[in-house]
């Protein structure tokens, strides 16, 4: 059933469901944003789904997704990495103007589906970024954020837990919150069920109860050379450590994967929610890229353009102009996102349309076909209604012992997790 913007249930889903951030900064609006933890439980219910947490690289991806999630009626993300949009973005969208962005395009386009406003990868790789976190997190919140993914996988075990507690505490109740455990980056320093339950439990033990948990189950981020891909039987046996504790997959990495691997993870694993940033970024761009969204590159190791299709050709012809004077190639390309991102918008109407399209049919597709997440919005919308609140109560209580998981304990068990990571990977996006 697609949600009607007229229908009782709609008005009094906007009525109570959007977070009490978003109805202060959009009093008039008609767009149905709310806490990422509204967008789980609707994937949770439908069972075996998963959604896309689309990074809003460029405008258009987010028409183009808005608009494939409207079709498919599904509940979905729209999101924004720390090194995509935080205080050293390259990106022009941002922590702090995303929600605009949404809510403006949602309200412009009659988009009905529930969506949230993720902030992913948060990172923190040591005090310094803790302490700048304190201040950043609330502003954030305050410019319409409805969800976090706070990372600080880049460090040892006991001290990933540490960072997790302290700053989860300044997140508020009603707000998705994701948790990562193993920095993301590839076949290297894959996640183990022992550090999954180890970070779960400590959250647990001090009141904290995460909707997500990020792995390394074997993804990179960017553009993929190698099929090396989801391990899908960790991510199993990872998520069978920790079922207890109701806590969903979050996927990363996904554009290195067929659409057959991610079909086996939404389907046999207890992932709801899959990240996907540079397919669409090279997608929007009129990109060659394969059935999964993974570019396609030359036979010298350069992305090749689709004539007629995404960017005007003259237009890439400068970006990557631009992109050999500064030295950006292979992921890096993500580069030219924030110094271009006023040309792409100052392009034909035309050519935003098609760039808007491709997005749009690659997204669908996903919803549809893939993640098996369509119709999931009016789920969404029945949670809400259910709770009667933007707040969806959390669906386990507190079963870990406080006493056993205090800083001296957190430090003495932490340490017996074998510390090896493997080489320093690149999980910024």
């Amino acid at each position: 059933m697609f949600i009607q913007a007229n229908s009782p249930d709609f008005v009094k889903a906007l009525a109570i469901g959007r977070p009490p951030n978003i109805a202060r900064l959009f009093p008039n609006s008609q767009a149905l944003i709310v806490s990422g933890r509204v967008i789980d439980r609707a994937l949770r219910k439908k069972g075996r789904a998963m959604t896309i947490a689309a990074n809003a690289r460029n405008q258009m991806v987010v028409r183009g997704t808005l608009k494939a999630a409207q079709r498919a009626n599904a509940a979905i993300i729209i999101e924004i990495a720390k090194s995509e949009g935080g205080r050293n973005a390259y990106t022009a969208t941002n922590y702090w103007n995303l929600a605009r962005t949404v809510d403006a395009i949602c309200n412009e386009l009659h988009i009905t589906v529930p969506v949230a406003i993720h902030a992913d990868h948060y990172g923190i790789k040591n005090a310094a970024d803790i302490s700048q976190a304190r201040t950043e997190i609330p502003t954030m919140f305050e410019a319409g954020v409805t969800s976090i993914a706070i990372d600080a996988s880049h460090l040892p075990d006991h001290e990933n837990l540490l960072a997790s507690l302290e700053l989860s505490g300044i997140v508020p109740s009603w707000a998705g919150l994701e948790t990562e455990v193993g920095e993301i980056k590839g076949k290297e320093g894959l996640s183990t069920p022992e550090e999954a339950l180890f970070l779960i439990q400590g959250l647990n033990a001090h009141g904290i109860f995460p909707d997500w948990i990020a792995l390394n189950n074997g993804t990179a981020h960017g553009i993929q050379t190698a099929d090396q891909g989801i391990q899908i039987e960790l991510t199993k046996k990872i998520h069978q450590a920790i079922e207890q504790y109701c806590v969903s997959g979050a996927q990363h990495g996904t554009s290195g994967n067929s659409t057959t691997r991610l079909k086996t993870i939404a389907r046999e694993t207890n992932t709801t929610k899959a990240n996907v940033a540079t397919a669409l970024q090279m997608i929007s761009w009129g990109v060659k890229v394969n059935d999964y969204g993974n570019a396609e590159l030359d036979e010298h190791g350069r992305l090749v353009k689709v004539p007629g299709e995404g960017l005007l050709d003259s237009l890439w012809n400068e970006m990557l102009s631009y992109a050999a004077t500064a030295g950006l190639e292979g992921g890096n390309i993500k580069k030219l996102c924030l110094p271009f991102d006023n040309a792409i918008m100052a392009q034909p109407s035309p050519v935003r349309a098609r760039m808007e399209a491709a997005v749009e049919e690659f997204v669908h597709n996903l919803l549809t076909n893939v993640f098996e997440a369509g119709d999931s919005a009016p789920l969404a919308l029945e949670a809400l209604l259910e709770a009667g609140s933007y707040e969806l109560p959390h669906l386990v209580g507190r079963t870990e012992d406080p006493a056993e998981w205090t800083e001296e304990k957190i430090r003495k068990k932490g340490r017996l997790i074998n510390p090896d990571k493997g080489p320093q990977g690149d999980f910024d996006d």
